[in-house]
């Protein structure tokens, strides 16, 4: 029997796919197929792929050409691959021609003429031309402005004003609009960075404007009013999604499919922790109103693990929180314990105070930990009672996630439908906790004159 092998990405499957895997299946008796995994394309600069690995896995499927399907992770994989599965012919498309010699060591290499006029990134280009807005902070905007240029279809076009940088006034490309509304009036999809008292105006504006909606969390400071955009968005079928860029990041992901194997047993408990100081110890504090709090800062992001891990029906919650001084409304420290019915949750906060920036989740079995900064990492550990048992995870980390959350957005503009990692559902809970700390309720204040 003729083995033979090949791979590829298979997004957006199209004629020139199956054309190839039919004449690679014409080659011998029994095709392989190697999808590539979402990290590997990342590395390969492909972050434009629109659809999942298990759906591109679905598209090979889908076609009955393959005998087996396999994940390719890596280069390397592919002489792991060869020689573990005795393959006897290796074949790709043509626009590699001698990329892959250095495999005729280990079988007979074959190069396939691709299909003429028909490609992936063609389609995908067509399918995705998004002329996007930004508006609000100016280090996020510009962070934002950068980031897209590696994400194909995120077009930024235009940015208010006030968000502009002196790196950003050379771009020729980019409009400068003095008002939100000239901003809107150019744009398909605005991604909103302003404070978070400015949140929803700034999305009630954009929605009834026809515009699709990327805003950093909280999206509101109520649970009504967020209620009330998530139903305008429905009611004029555009995306509202929350901007909390960790959801996205492939660590992150990779270690809440490792918690569903049931790895580390149930889980009993959450600890997240996100601080910083740097806005604060550099600015004078009778401008303090110009700034996010510590629990709008930092809040969404310490709760995201929790409410994905352990869901949003807690049945008690306290928080004490270090304010500003007695009359202040600003928190400097926040710390948030949950109750559930079968589990503990806590995090802390702060722009005031500095603490270790992990993430520690405890289960019957063992443990997992995440050093900080957790929200930004490329690998976590899993810990177990016997030491010989723990193992590292690694994953690289492009653009703070920025990059994987902006092609999140156009996948759910595209499809219609907000992605898994950060739920309508989710969104409101962290507003919904936000507006507790608003209103006083359960919240015990330490107030403290000396802290600056």
């Amino acid at each position: 029997m003729t083995k033979v092998i090949t791979y590829g990405t298979y997004d957006l499957l199209h004629y020139g796919h199956i054309r190839l895997l039919e004449r690679a299946k014409a080659l011998g008796d029994y095709l392989i197929v190697g999808v590539t995994s979402d990290d590997f394309d990342k590395t390969r600069g492909k972050i434009n792929v629109q659809q999942s690995l298990m759906e591109r896995i679905e598209n090979v499927r889908s076609t009955g050409l393959a005998d087996k399907i396999i994940i390719e992770e890596n280069e390397k994989k592919k002489i792991d691959d060869i020689q573990h599965y005795n393959v006897d012919i290796f074949t790709v498309g043509s626009d590699w021609v001698g990329y892959f010699d250095y495999l005729k060591k280990y079988c007979k290499v074959v190069y396939l003429d691709r299909t003429a006029g028909v490609s992936s990134s063609e389609l995908r280009a067509k399918d995705s031309n998004l002329k996007l807005g930004l508006t609000g902070n100016s280090t996020l905007v510009e962070k934002y402005f950068h980031e897209s240029k590696f994400v194909n279809g995120a077009d930024v076009t235009a940015i208010s004003a006030s968000s502009i940088t002196p790196e950003l006034k050379s771009e020729s490309n980019l409009i400068t609009q003095d008002t939100y509304s000239d901003l809107l009036s150019c744009v398909d999809a605005v991604y909103i960075a302003s404070h978070p008292t400015e949140h929803y105006n700034h999305i009630r504006q954009a929605l009834l404007d026809g515009k699709h909606v990327l805003c950093e969390s909280p999206i509101a400071l109520s649970e009504l009013e967020c209620k009330e955009l998530y139903q305008l968005a429905t009611d004029k079928n555009l995306i509202l999604m929350d901007a909390i860029k960790t959801a996205y990041s492939t660590a992150y992901n990779r270690l809440l499919l490792l918690l569903k194997s049931g790895k580390i047993g149930n889980i009993l408990s959450v600890e997240s922790t996100c601080t910083s100081l740097k806005n604060l110890n550099a600015n004078p504090v009778k401008n303090i109103s110009n700034y996010w709090n510590s629990i709008c800062s930092w809040g969404p992001t310490a709760m995201l693990p929790i409410f994905h891990i352990l869901g949003t029906n807690w049945v008690d919650i306290n928080i004490s929180s270090l304010m500003m001084d007695e009359f202040s409304t600003f928190d400097l420290f926040t710390k948030i314990n949950f109750t559930y019915p079968n589990a503990v949750a806590s995090l802390k906060v702060g722009k005031g105070v500095k603490s270790e920036g992990e993430l520690i989740i405890s289960g019957t079995k063992g443990y997992i930990y995440v050093p900080a900064p957790w929200w930004k990492t490329e690998y976590f550990e899993v810990r177990f009672e016997n030491q010989n048992n723990n193992r590292r995870y690694f994953y690289q980390l492009d653009g703070e996630g920025i990059r994987n959350e902006l092609v999140a957005f156009l996948r759910a503009i595209r499809r219609n439908q907000l992605p898994n990692n950060l739920s309508k559902e989710l969104s409101i809970n962290i507003t919904k906790v936000i507006q507790i700390f608003e209103s006083d309720t359960n919240v015990f204040h330490i107030t403290s004159s000396d802290n600056f």
